[in-house]
């Protein structure tokens, strides 16, 4: 009898499983890998929306998490996944300064928000009204965390990589019935593959299509991220990965000539220098209307639950939200209302 099944193994998948881990549960992952928005993330985080100068939801903790999560990781793989990084938000005008220091004298945002204009000139930007620099910022390279991660779990065979058939799923009272596994309890950990979940299906997942570059720009100078209507992040070797376009309609995971022009025309605003673009990604990201992940358990089925909805900022919620829902099954702590799925009623 295993403690769980987890279905998906993006950024929420991960970080239920590693916290699983950390409490010596017994689990296996089912993942076919049909859902990319994790992988091509652009990884950031970022503690404050810079488009409403408004603190991230719980920022606090969830960094705080994050920074353990991503330590432990990187000691168990060996590998460096979390880096660093300032991001500076290039000013336009002086009414954009000025709204930045009015923003910083915010008690919430106070911590995150430096005080002193950078006037730093790198080649390849012209930026004359300066950048206001982020604090507690960098980013997760997500796909080199998720191939590690999955080769760890496949080397002590707790990844099964194939889809998960909701029709083998038999739930009964006290456990769950898969195919030749026995579980305790099940968590769905699918993205945008949600929609195909008939426990969970009736949840408001919207989804949000995404489109980034890898580009070679060899003039620009370059060593924080710069965030502007597209962030800039330099990868090393004159490479850089910028992004992200924002589509509610179209739900596939293939790149667009419409995307691939919204990001050449936004790249072309902020850089003066020439650029190559090297490759071009898309994917769906979990996204909600109010903003809030989809945390909780089936109103029927006590032994089901859902870990999603993570959205833009998966890197910085996985870890914070993983150990919530894992505290709620386990220990019986209360959900935070404005994540659980009860605000949405039941299934009809």
């Amino acid at each position: 009898m295993l403690d769980y099944i987890i279905v998906g193994s993006g950024l929420a998948g991960i970080a239920f499983a590693e916290t699983l881990l950390q409490n010596n549960k017994s689990f296996v992952v089912f993942d076919n890998h049909s859902q990319n928005s994790s992988k091509i993330a652009g990884g950031l985080y970022n503690p404050v929306i810079l488009k409403r100068f408004s603190q991230v939801w719980n920022a606090n903790e969830q960094l705080a998490l994050a920074e353990v999560f991503y330590q432990r990781i990187e000691t168990k793989l060996n590998t460096q996944v979390d880096f660093k990084l300032p991001i500076y938000r290039k000013f336009f005008s002086v009414e954009e300064q000025n709204n930045w220091f009015a923003a910083s004298d915010k008690p919430a945002l106070a911590p995150f928000l430096s005080t002193e204009i950078v006037h730093k000139q790198y080649a390849g930007i012209d930026a004359p009204f300066g950048y206001g620099e982020v604090l507690h910022t960098g980013y997760v390279d997500t796909e080199v965390l998720l191939n590690q991660y999955h080769a760890y779990l496949k080397n002590l065979d707790l990844l099964v990589e194939s889809a998960f058939d909701y029709n083998e799923l038999e739930v009964l009272d006290d456990h769950l019935q898969y195919q030749n596994l026995k579980a305790k309890q099940i968590v769905f950990a699918e993205g945008f593959g949600m929609h195909a979940n008939p426990f969970f299906k009736h949840l408001p997942l919207d989804g949000t299509k995404g489109e980034l570059f890898i580009i070679k720009a060899p003039e620009l100078d370059l060593d924080v991220i710069v965030n502007t209507s597209v962030f800039i992040l330099p990868l090393g070797n004159d490479l850089f990965k910028v992004g992200a376009t924002y589509n509610w309609e179209d739900k596939t995971d293939l790149p667009t000539t419409e995307g691939k022009q919204e990001l050449i025309d936004r790249i072309k605003e902020i850089l003066t220098c020439d650029f190559e673009i090297i490759d071009h990604f898309a994917g769906v990201r979990p996204t909600v209307k109010d903003r809030r992940p989809l945390l909780g358990t089936h109103h029927l089925h006590k032994n089901l639950h859902i870990l999603n909805g993570l959205g833009t900022r998966g890197v910085m919620l996985a870890p914070a939200m993983a150990l919530d829902l894992y505290d709620y099954i386990e220990n019986g702590k209360p959900l935070d209302k404005t994540a659980d799925i009860k605000r949405y009623g039941l299934a009809k």
